[in-house]
């Protein structure tokens, strides 16, 4: 799926993603595919959403 980075806090590691329908899903830095472990918000990326702790999740972030 294709969605923006709307936020991210790098010092805990966690932000979230609006993908392409309006619909904010979190994510972690570990799912960041380069493995840098952040991420700017305003970046278009492409994402996987997986249902994780019973909620949606994003996860192989990579850029679009």
């Amino acid at each position: 799926m294709r969605g923006t980075v709307t936020a991210f806090d790098a010092h805990v590691g966690l932000g979230d993603i609006t993908i392409a329908d309006g619909t904010v899903v979190m994510f972690h830095c570990a799912e960041i595919a380069d493995g840098s472990r952040k991420i700017e918000v305003g970046t278009e990326i492409e994402c996987d959403v997986v249902m994780k702790f019973s909620r949606a999740e994003a996860s192989a972030i990579r850029p679009a």
